[in-house]
């Protein structure tokens, strides 16, 4: 209709209404309107509506805040009418120049625009004041004459504001229609008796069936899925509680969507409105999933960079159950060329036992054109189905346990190193889990990051085994002096680069004296195991050439390492062992020591008793100042007496300080007081170390036994170099 003047329209409505932006600013007013209020149209154009219609003290809620208010928040938030409600606001009566009392009815109905929003809110105003008063005055009028006229005048209130709610209700019903046939959601309301009574178009659309073939039938048999589920809970729930609810939930087939609906009860039944979530839903699901797969490669990166290889092997099946599959093997193709299932784990503890049999006998004479074979040859995944499984060649034993798993889909992930194959991921699940090919890219990139951690693991193996092979064909076997029984334990330490440069010796100079030597090069690496075997073949040669005794040595080889260019660090201690024929009548050994920044030598004598010989770490380290002044210590030892000279790793820790690690050495070796040389080292380390070194560990230790009686059988046989001079008394 071209031409219409709609301001002329709205002017010309009976009922006043008033037009407000979302901010509550008034954009215009009917007549209707300004008259009631007895105000000018530009009096309250573009004001705030609570600025220009303040509200009373009775038109607030409990917490301060205008009902009319809450009435536009709540259509703005679900751009759906609110309910009307009653309110007093009292204006003046021009005909008498005061302000009395009134009453008003009111509607908020939202106008959206082409996407959907709400753009402004028109409110309807209804006056009932007539109709309140009556109730009001037939309340409060005890006497019969008083109650009959009350009764009248409520009478003709109740006809005019019936007559005035007809024709707001012929008009509101209009604009309901209106508004609910373009609702973008669904709306559908019921009786008490669960009759469908009103279907707007998109509820025709969602449900998928015409208004005319559900009015008048009850939920329960149009849509019997309802029955026993959450929808049935809320529906029922918001009608026993009067509460309105909400919900979001799956309906099975024929509809196969996800629904939000919102439901809330009334005199009449129950009214709702629904949407289809299903998009979000599945979008949402995609996302968790996503989240959850990169938190699992996370995981699993972070257990490789952190742990044992081989460990996170093990434990792998249980970190990829049940985020990737229903269960998991996982297989590793040793160097001999060899594939072995090395662990297993399915999402049901049932099949477990079942799965773990299948594991153990798969791989026996499985033939090179299985799936599992030509992926470990090929490199490439190979996706299986439930048939290609049931003909998959296996034996029989391995067919029984396969059968007893169910149907199985599954995929075979290789382990890729850089040129070969080196294992596999087997995934099998049941083929009611839904496909999903991010699934199958996730347990790729697993599998080739766990190739790639596993490669690498084998050649630092072989780097490491090799740099330790080189480190302990240094480490010679000690001699056996008359005597005298020496003892060697070397243990490397525990994590990846491990070799070090700690060393023992033990040799007999060219005047027949026994000598030993522990030290340390600092450093983790190779580079300290070639120094510490330079530093070590200097000091024998040293020693074995000049007979010289501690203090000097350790200088000497202070001053080779400057001449040779030897640029390293390192600690040592010497300890020399001499007799005269005196000292051998009388049973006593004579021990010449200098440390150069080395632990303590630690005596254990025959008693139990023990002496950490000098205090801190000696004098500087070798490799710092070759002119340096080299001091040297000697003690008298009794025979039976024990001689200890150890590195670092055996006492320090980083969680206590070196005096604590000194402390628990001393009672190791008095706990162990009586025992055999052999068993007093494999307890020490045994007490210290317990098997998980965070440091190279080397200790060698000097039993003297007593020279009167025959060498004992403990202390083995006899082994000194050839051409020493004779001994200076018969008992050496």
């Amino acid at each position: 209709m071209s031409g219409v003047d709609y301001q002329r329209l709205f002017d010309a409505l009976p009922t006043p209404h008033l037009v407000v932006t979302r901010d509550l600013k008034i954009v215009t007013a009917n007549a209707a309107h300004l008259a009631l209020a007895g105000l000018q149209h530009d009096e309250v154009v573009g004001r705030d509506v609570f600025e220009v219609f303040p509200p009373p003290p009775d038109a607030l809620d409990e917490a301060g805040r205008p009902l009319l208010g809450l009435a536009f928040h709540e259509t703005l938030i679900t751009a759906q009418p609110t309910s009307a409600f009653v309110q007093r606001y009292d204006v003046v009566d021009p005909s008498i120049g005061e302000s009395r009392e009134r009453w008003w009815s009111h509607t908020v109905t939202p106008v959206l625009d082409p996407a959907g929003q709400v753009e402004m809110l028109i409110q309807r105003v209804d006056e009932v004041t007539d109709y309140v008063q009556a109730q009001e005055l037939a309340r409060a009028t005890s006497s019969a004459s008083e109650a009959a006229l009350a009764s009248f005048d409520g009478l003709q209130a109740q006809l005019y504001a019936r007559s005035v709610a007809l024709q707001a209700a012929g008009e509101a019903h209009q604009r309901t229609s209106r508004v609910l046939e373009a609702m973008p959601s669904g709306f559908l309301s019921m009786d008490t008796t669960w009759r469908f009574t009103v279907l707007n178009a998109a509820a025709e659309r969602l449900l998928g069936h015409l208004r005319a073939e559900l009015l008048g039938r009850t939920i329960w048999d149009a849509f019997p899925d309802v029955v026993g589920n959450e929808f049935e809970e809320t529906y029922r729930r918001a009608v026993e509680t009067g509460l309105p609810q909400t919900l979001e939930a799956w309906y099975p087939a024929p509809l196969d969507k996800w629904f939000e609906v919102m439901c809330w009860p009334s005199p009449d039944g129950l009214s709702l409105y629904f949407s289809d979530i299903t998009a979000r839903v599945e979008a949402a699901r995609r996302e968790a999933r996503t989240a959850a797969r990169l938190a699992l490669v996370a995981r699993v990166s972070q257990a490789l960079t952190a742990g044992d290889t081989h460990h996170v092997l093990q434990r792998l099946p249980r970190l990829v159950v049940p985020e990737l599959a229903d269960s998991c093997i996982v297989t590793e193709v040793g160097p001999d060329g060899r594939a072995r299932d090395i662990s297993s784990w399915h999402v049901e503890e049932r099949l477990r036992p079942a799965l773990d049999d299948y594991a153990r006998v798969r791989l026996v004479d499985l033939p090179p054109h299985a799936p599992f074979a030509r992926a470990l040859r090929t490199g490439v995944t190979e996706l299986l189905t439930a048939e290609t499984i049931a003909k998959v060649p296996v034996n029989s034993a391995a067919r029984v346990h396969l059968d007893a798993l169910g149907p199985p889909r599954g995929s075979v992930h290789p382990l890729r190193a850089r040129d070969q194959v080196i294992g596999a991921l087997t995934l099998l699940s049941s083929p009611a889990r839904p496909i999903d090919p991010d699934e199958e890219t996730t347990a790729q990139e697993i599998a080739d990051r766990l190739g790639t951690a596993l490669e690498s693991s084998r050649v630092s193996q072989v780097r490491t085994q090799l740099a330790e092979d080189v480190q302990r064909s240094l480490l010679t076997e000690p001699p056996e002096p008359d005597h005298g029984q020496i003892v060697v334990r070397y243990l490397p330490a525990s994590e990846a680069a491990r070799v070090g440069g700690d060393w023992y010796d033990a040799f007999i100079q060219p005047s027949g004296c026994t000598t030993i030597v522990i030290g340390d090069v600092v450093g983790h690496d190779t580079a300290a195991a070639a120094a510490m075997g330079q530093i070590r073949g200097l000091l024998r040669g040293i020693a074995a050439y000049s007979d010289a005794r501690p203090a000097e040595v350790l200088r000497g080889l202070d001053a080779a390492m400057q001449l040779l260019q030897i640029h390293t660090l390192a600690t040592a201690a010497v300890a020399r062992f001499e007799q005269t024929p005196d000292e051998v009548e009388r049973g006593v050994t004579r021990m010449l020591w200098a440390s150069a920044g080395h632990p303590p030598p630690l005596i254990v004598h025959s008693d139990g008793s023990h002496t950490l010989l000098g205090s801190g770490k000696g004098d500087l380290l070798l490799g710092v100042d070759p002119t340096t002044r080299r001091s040297e210590g000697v003690t008298e030892l009794d025979r039976g007496a024990t001689v200890l000279l150890y590195t670092d790793g055996l006492i320090e820790r980083s969680d206590v300080d070196i005096d604590a690690g000194l402390a628990r050495l001393t009672d190791a070796a008095t706990e162990l007081t009586g025992v055999s040389l052999d068993e007093l080292c494999d307890g020490i380390i045994a007490r210290l170390v317990d098997g998980h070194p965070t440091d190279d560990v080397a200790l060698v230790a000097v039993r003297l036994h007593r020279q009167d009686r025959p060498r004992p059988a403990e202390a083995g046989p006899q082994n000194i170099p050839a051409g020493l001079p004779a001994p200076r008394h018969p008992a050496q």
